[in-house]
């Protein structure tokens, strides 16, 4: 059962980087490089990060699980690799419920961004959102790392 466990924390917290990894590389830039609108590349990632995020959460819950049912106590979440899930999933949830929704409401103020002068206060709120969610995603990317690199050292460490 321990390494079923194990597993599933490998498991789910790659599957997870792998994910931004992938989002990040290469859909995003794909999309917004073949697409002729900035807008429909703007809502299909939109639409993507959405399902990551969800993805994000429930990879998040199968680790924690997981870790606990390992540790049979409370402490296994106060472990580094648990600490870094639980700041990526705090990350996630940042970005799925707050900023996110709040750059949602300014393309549904704008027929298109593309269209907004760069002076206009709406578009300088969109691109500053635009930076806190990059930055969200960015570090949930290193964090997750991070946490992976320290689950891995906890196995092998024999804690």
């Amino acid at each position: 059962m321990r390494s079923f466990l194990r597993f599933l924390q490998f498991l789910a917290l790659g599957t997870w980087v792998g994910s931004i990894i992938f989002f990040s590389f290469v859909v995003a830039p794909g999309l917004f490089g073949i697409l002729s609108s900035r807008d429909e590349a703007g809502a299909v990632v939109g639409y993507s990060l959405d399902r990551l995020h969800s993805m994000g959460v429930i990879e998040a819950a199968i680790y924690l699980v997981a870790a606990l049912a390992l540790a049979r106590s409370l402490k296994a979440l106060v472990r580094p690799g648990a600490i870094g899930v639980i700041v990526m999933l705090l990350l996630t949830l940042s970005s799925a419920y707050v900023v996110i929704p709040r750059i949602d409401t300014i393309r549904l103020k704008a027929p298109t961004l593309d269209a907004m002068p760069t002076g206009d206060p709406a578009r300088a709120q969109f691109d500053r959102l635009h930076r806190v969610s990059v930055g969200i995603e960015g570090s949930v990317l290193l964090v997750g790392i991070a946490s992976l690199f320290l689950t891995v050292r906890e196995e092998s460490s024999g804690n």
